[in-house]
């Protein structure tokens, strides 16, 4: 295993949507840790460094709220844009007011994860790469609350806040206790296997759900 930190993340709401609702937005009960990678990359991320989460500890009541936003119909196909690559006409814009229609959405309210997760180097690393260089840079950067981009829960408008647990921080306590089956959650994207989504089943226990790798999730077909 690589080197590990764990990360504190909250934020007022949060939308981690399922998959297999096609219309409306539902969020899964938690953080999905395709989330929380995106979280971490975007406080630290370079091609020589892969993010793993291993850990998601789940603080607060799991709470929905509904919520009604004007969302853009349509989006720009991939096969537009290669044609205006390839120096075709091609429209490349939207207009909202045309496309505008309204969607309801499932959200969680309050949310509140500690996210532990280790990076490992991937083959791509050059010499000047070091497991201990990326490590000493990632955590300065999340101690100092710097990132790339704002990190957001699940849709750019629900931010995340975060902050480093240093090793001596006592892990916070969550208000869950025993064991609950969360159900069949989104693991990741596999971009190694024609971008199949893999899934895992989900299982809290004292407010902690344990990540397995990717390898060890299984697809759509198989469930």
């Amino acid at each position: 295993m690589g080197h590990g930190i764990r990360l504190l993340v909250w934020g007022e709401r949060a939308c981690f949507t399922r998959p297999e609702m096609k219309v409306e937005r539902v969020s899964y009960d938690v953080i999905t840790p395709s989330s929380a990678r995106g979280i971490l990359e975007a406080i630290h991320w370079k091609p020589s460094i892969r993010w793993v989460v291993d850990e998601i500890h789940v603080l607060n009541d799991i709470r929905f709220d509904n919520l009604r936003r004007n969302e853009v119909e349509g989006k720009i196909l991939p096969s537009v844009v290669r044609q205006a690559m390839n120096g075709a006409l091609a429209a490349l814009c939207q207009y909202a007011a045309d496309e505008r229609e309204q969607r309801a959405t499932l959200l969680l309210r309050d949310v509140a994860y500690v996210i532990r997760a280790h990076f490992e180097m991937t083959p791509i690393a050059g010499p000047s790469d070091s497991a201990d260089k990326h490590f000493a840079i990632a955590t300065r950067r999340a101690r100092q609350g710097q990132c790339f981009q704002q990190p957001y829960f699940g849709c750019r408008e629900f931010p995340a806040m975060f902050r480093l647990l240093e090793e001596s921080e006592p892990m916070p306590l969550s208000v869950h206790k025993g064991e609950k089956d969360i159900g069949w959650m989104l693991h990741d994207i596999d971009h190694e296997n024609d971008m199949t989504p893999v899934f895992f089943r989900a299982t809290m226990v004292d407010g902690a759900i344990d990540v397995p790798s990717l390898n060890k999730g299984v697809t759509s077909r198989d469930r």
